[in-house]
């Protein structure tokens, strides 16, 4: 698979989780890939992985939380052809134990990080013609539950700003899209999937949890060639919803 040759990829959160899955994905496919994370171990760790696989990568370090950090990030990339905002923090806590500092780093790494990307990488992509954009999000952006209202508030806010830069950015051959996941297992969530147990195994039609490889895939689609025609869209990768309705 060699369709992303000669593109280079953006990936925040790059060294973990889905965040993962998607830069080996893309690297794979030919991209050379710029992994975002903070922990430079773990970068070099993937970078390694992924060469030993004849890709191409390079680890970049930054904390979203800072905004003159991301705007250092989007200057350290250089020329993108794709960007995967990935990079996220959740914490499934009620509202009244929700304090302003974490509401704001919510929105500051889920929602603002991304915003600064785009401000500072889609023009260049409009200059060049192409480009393709692509913003993980989560189903606790449409599904609400008890908790965590600021994280699904901060996702809620990058699918409408996904809308936005897919209208804004179109007609000068930038796609723009999401990606709605639903659970997946990664080291992040085991914490939380260990508690729930086989409870969360039934939340979902397929009757499991998701694996990174599986939304990495679907990036892999809205970044390529094959997707040519689709902006503007958040796709629900979530394995089917399951009713809650007895039979």
């Amino acid at each position: 698979m060699n369709e992303l040759t000669g593109r280079t990829a953006l990936v925040t959160g790059a060294t973990a989780g889905i965040g993962r899955a998607v830069a080996e994905r893309l690297a794979d496919a030919g991209a050379e890939v710029v992994a975002h994370g903070r922990d430079a171990d773990r970068g070099a760790e993937l970078v390694a992985a992924i060469t030993a696989r004849g890709g191409r990568a390079r680890f970049a370090a930054a904390d979203l939380a800072d905004a003159a950090d991301v705007e250092r990030l989007a200057k350290d990339a250089g020329e993108i052809d794709i960007l995967v905002n990935n990079a996220g923090i959740y914490e499934f806590s009620t509202t009244p134990a929700t304090t302003a500092t974490a509401f704001d780093r919510h929105l500051a790494i889920n929602t603002r990080a991304p915003f600064q990307l785009v401000a500072a990488l889609a023009p260049g992509m409009a200059a060049r013609g192409r480009g393709a954009i692509v913003n993980i999000s989560s189903t606790a952006a449409t599904s609400v539950a008890p908790v965590g209202a600021a994280y699904g508030a901060s996702k809620a806010a990058l699918e409408t700003l996904t809308r936005y830069w897919a209208t804004e950015f179109g007609g000068a051959g930038l796609r723009v899209n999401g990606v709605s996941s639903g659970p997946v297992r990664t080291r992040g969530t085991e914490p939380m999937l260990a508690a729930a147990g086989d409870a969360m195994d039934q939340v979902t039609a397929r009757g499991r949890i998701g694996d990174p490889a599986e939304i990495a895939a679907v990036v892999l689609f809205l970044v390529g060639d094959g997707s040519s025609y689709v902006n503007g869209t958040v796709v629900a990768v979530h394995g089917g919803e399951r009713s809650l309705l007895p039979g």
